[in-house]
């Protein structure tokens, strides 16, 4: 035995015959032992990560056996494990050399307590710190939580070690000096109250840091404390009844979640998988599920019944510290560290399954702190730590109202829905109330004068010769449109040339304008604005951000519409505009993998400006937006995020049909009289910048062609054909293709659609066993015609015919699409139609594929992004891993899964797959219904 043990050894034998003898009391676990082994052990022995398997956190746990003996045996310091490694008598010597030990009297304390028995005290532990009162000298008592009882009736408030109740008058007033119940004895700080149901029982979460957390249970009749449910080992943040008052959920710093039988208070589950603190639980209506938000950037959901986990919603940047369902039992909504606010769909409910996010905005310019919802679900309020509460509309999660410079972050809120008030606990004592009225949530539309479409009468366009002069806004050139002007940006005086014209117009019509300069090799490279009288340009509209992100992989040239490889693209959707340094472009399709990125619309080819705006070349790393358009006039609600505005000009055409030269669309605010402004971009002149500006009224048309005008086809089999539209003038419409003419033996996909805003579609020629090669005859009898309808009136262009229809006879490969085991129900599977299945937005179904081999060998290839032919805009194939959609060697079938985004809208429509494999194939026609959102 060394000095130091022989030191601790004498010192031992003293105080065990001395100072201890002299002692009134014995030393005990809560005031003696507990607090050395926090302060040597519990760092590395606890519940939580027990080193070595061994906790030494509670008394339970100090009295457990190892395999070299029991760690305390009461009255026996010798036979003590943990008496022998203190002493180091017994190895591993505790602690390790490298981190502070007890000393002498510490360890001589621990065996006389050994020795007298290993009493506990009369304190309970988790009951408070063994530290020293300090006393407050502060009469200010913040408020810490608030709740209202479900009838509205009583308010609940929580300070440190206290909540008091208040009766609320119909007005939502009450008096803060007169509670008509005060519960004192609750232990710690309150974090957080809860009523149940039926207002009789009141839940309360607080905790002593560091020590433990304690869900109290009051009876609201007579303020008497009912339980005290005690299973977490640090402070709690959130104690909630179910809404069927069955269970009661609490969850705390110590990363666990706890599910408790709220009536006899026994613990039935206890939820583990967060790794950081869990903030909040919320119970969705039915009361069977659970959702949790935590410090590890999650939310998880779990299953009451079981405790089963059904999905961890990963998308949160950093701490998740607030989440609810939301009143319909129908989304998941949280938001936090990271600023936004998320919403997911709820479709976990039959077991474990991705609820894919819906909606994801920039809510706050700190730390979205709390969330509370209206009664009725249609109306939400976030409070941020940027001093800010908004409210916010449920159906399309707009911003409706912002208060902005709060005195302070509120820690505690309460929303009392009969009152349109939600109620703010302060620092300093007080509780503050916002309200609205219904006319702060009329919606954008009603706030703002829509400008009713006018029809421009056909007249004769005026030939116009620019009269130099014109190069002030008060010198401007009269003109009646329409007109065709012939100028040149050419000023002998000093300064560089700008042409004005002025014009009379009517609120609601729409003007063409556009210039022809690079087309007949003029030098200018125009650009045209429209302006008001005094030379100020006339907005168009606004653009308010709602998530920013900027380029992440190499520089965009001004015509590509693929790879915009874009930060935190997970939580955009289709159709959504992305404004990039006055660039507006919109989402076409997601990215298909991990070296993909999206793809903008038209979805191919060059890619299109929107509101008139140029495409650009944008730089790696370069900011950019989703942004939302926002009219003249209309409110904008500041969230933290640019709001950009943009004015009637154009620079290049903005589809690139037009090479360097400009075309605007002017939709007329109000009569009056505007001017046109026409000027080089580059600020160049010269006597050969010449340039005609013609205007004329917008004249929305389509065009259609044939794409595929040769078809070789398998006797029995199909091959697609694809017809794609030019579209006129801003038609956005849908475009009916129809075939007709085909002889006997042969079926065509007829009609089938060009969706709105697209420019493809495709379709199938089937034939039978009995069809042969078409004539030149037969051939010419095919009409293929596209319709649509354009200011109420049907329209009709004749498409160019096919030139080639060929039968093949042998054929060694045959595909179809089939139902698959745990798949999706056919809706219809009558003979001779195709299958028919129904899918929702934010839902995948299975299918299969099978392909019949007679001497086909290899792969079956049906392609990568687009393997799923003519599917409905923002349906695709989700299972296409790196080498695409196929069917591998050797195989003869295999599952698709069909995804649809939020972004598909309701529609039926026929697709298929195709393969080039044995001279080329196409599956037959299976009919897809795209239904409703649930």
């Amino acid at each position: 035995m060394n000095t130091t043990h022989l030191i601790a050894a004498s010192l031992i034998v003293a105080l065990f015959h001395g100072t201890w003898c002299a002692a009134a009391e014995p030393p005990t676990y809560e005031h003696d032992i507990q607090p050395l082994m926090r302060k040597y052990c519990v760092g590395c022995h606890n519940d939580a990560e027990p080193e070595g398997d061994l906790s030494l956190q509670t008394y339970a746990s100090l009295q457990a056996s190892t395999s070299d003996g029991p760690l305390t045996k009461a009255a026996d310091p010798k036979a003590s494990r943990l008496l022998a490694v203190l002493q180091g008598t017994a190895e591993p010597k505790m602690p390790p050399e490298d981190e502070p030990a007890p000393s002498a009297e510490e360890i001589a304390l621990i065996a006389k307590w050994i020795e007298a028995g290993i009493p506990r005290g009369e304190k309970s532990a988790t009951m408070g710190l063994d530290v020293a009162p300090i006393a407050s000298h502060n009469d200010v008592r913040p408020i810490l939580a608030l709740a209202f009882s479900p009838d509205g009736k009583q308010l609940a408030v929580g300070r440190y070690g206290q909540v008091q109740l208040f009766a609320v008058d119909d007005h939502g007033e009450f008096d803060l000096n007169s509670p008509v119940l005060e519960l004192s004895d609750v232990p710690g700080k309150v974090t957080a109250i809860h009523f149940r149901a039926d207002g009789k029982r009141l839940a309360i979460a607080s905790g002593i840091t560091g020590l433990t957390g304690i869900a109290s249970i009051y009876s609201i009749e007579d303020g008497s404390k009912l339980r005290s449910l005690e299973g977490h080992r640090d402070m709690l943040y959130d104690a909630e009844y179910s809404p069927d008052g069955k269970w009661l959920a609490t969850c705390g710093y110590d990363r666990n979640i706890v599910l408790w039988d709220a009536e006899s208070g026994a613990k039935l589950h206890e939820l583990t998988g967060h790794n950081g603190a869990v903030y909040d639980v919320g119970f969705s209506p039915d009361s069977k599920f659970l959702v949790s938000g935590s410090a590890d950037d999650t939310c998880k959901v779990w299953r009451v019944a079981d405790a089963v986990r059904l999905d961890t919603l990963p998308q949160p940047l950093k701490e998740v510290y607030c989440c609810a369902f939301t009143p319909d039992g129908k989304s998941i909504v949280a938001g936090g560290a990271d600023n936004n606010l998320r919403v997911w769909q709820f479709v976990a409910t039959d077991g474990p399954k991705i609820n894919p996010m819906i909606q994801a905005r920039f809510a706050h310019e700190g730390a979205l702190q709390r969330l509370q919802f209206s009664g009725d679900g249609q109306h939400l309020w976030t409070i941020g730590n940027d001093l800010t509460v908004k409210l916010w509309r449920t159906r399309d999660y707009t911003e409706l109202k912002a208060w902005n410079d709060q005195p302070e972050f509120a820690m505690a809120n309460a929303a009392l829905s009969s009152q349109r008030s939600l109620y703010l606990g302060r620092m300093d004592g007080q509780i503050d109330r916002l309200t609205w009225s219904p006319e702060d949530l009329a919606s954008k539309s009603q706030a703002v004068q829509s400008i009713k479409p006018l029809p421009i009468a056909e007249s004769t366009t005026h030939d116009v010769q620019e009269a130099e002069g014109n190069d002030q806004p008060d010198t401007a050139q009269a003109v009646a449109f329409p007109a065709k002007i012939t100028g040149t940006i050419h000023n002998e005086a000093a300064g560089p040339d700008i042409d004005f014209y002025r014009f009379t117009a009517k609120g609601g019509q729409t003007w063409v304008l556009e210039t022809n300069a690079a087309r007949m090799k003029s030098p200018l490279d125009s650009h045209i604005s429209i302006c008001h009288l005094d030379g100020s340009p006339v907005e168009r509209l606004k653009l308010q951000a709602v998530r920013d992100s900027y380029f992440t992989f190499r520089g965009k040239d001004d015509s590509i519409s693929d790879d915009f490889r874009i930060f935190n693209w997970e939580e955009m959707n289709l159709n959504q505009y992305l404004y990039c340094s006055g660039e507006v472009v919109r989402l076409w399709l997601h990215p298909r993998g991990p070296d993909s990125g999206f793809r903008v619309y038209p979805g191919e080819g060059k890619r299109w400006g929107y509101f008139d705006t140029t495409p650009l070349a944008h730089a790696l790393g370069e900011p950019c937006y989703v942004v939302e358009p926002i009219a003249p006039g209309e409110t904008v609600v500041p969230n933290g995020l640019p709001v950009f505005t943009l004015y009637y000009e154009n620079d290049d055409e903005s589809r690139r049909t037009m090479g360097d030269d400009s075309r605007l669309f002017f939709t007329v605010p109000v009569d009056g009289d505007y001017l046109v402004k026409v000027r080089d971009v580059r600020g160049f002149e010269g006597a050969n910048f010449r340039y005609e500006l013609l205007a004329r009224a917008a004249k929305p048309d389509f065009q259609v062609n044939l794409q595929t005008k040769n078809l070789n086809i398998a006797s029995g089999g199909a091959r697609e054909f694809i017809v794609k539209c030019n579209r006129v003038d801003q038609f956005d419409g849908e475009i009916s293709v129809t075939i007709d003419g085909l002889p006997s033996g042969f079926q065509a996909t007829s009609p089938f659609t060009i969706e709105p805003g697209q420019i493809e579609a495709i379709g199938l020629v089937q034939a039978t066993g009995e069809a042969n090669t078409l004539t030149e005859d037969q051939l010419k009898q095919i009409k293929v015609t596209a319709t649509a309808t354009i200011d109420g009136q049907p329209i009709s262009h004749d498409v160019g015919g096919f030139k080639k229809i060929e039968i093949r006879d042998k054929s060694n490969l045959t595909i179809r699409m089939e139902a698959t085991d745990g798949g999706a129900t056919p809706l219809s599977s009558e003979a001779g139609k195709p299958l028919e299945f129904a899918i929702h937005p934010g839902e995948t179904i299975m299918l299969k594929v099978i392909a019949e081999r007679a001497d086909a060998k290899g792969h079956v290839n049906f392609g990568n992004v687009g393997a799923g032919r003519n599917l409905p805009f923002a349906v695709n194939v989700a299972n296409l891993g790196l080498n695409g959609l196929m069917i591998m060697e050797g195989s003869t079938e295999r599952d698709i899964f069909i995804t649809a985004h939020e972004a598909a809208e309701p529609t039926s429509r026929l697709f298929h797959l195709q393969t080039g494999t044995d001279g080329g194939h196409a599956t037959g026609p299976v009919l897809l219904h795209v239904l409703p959102k649930p």
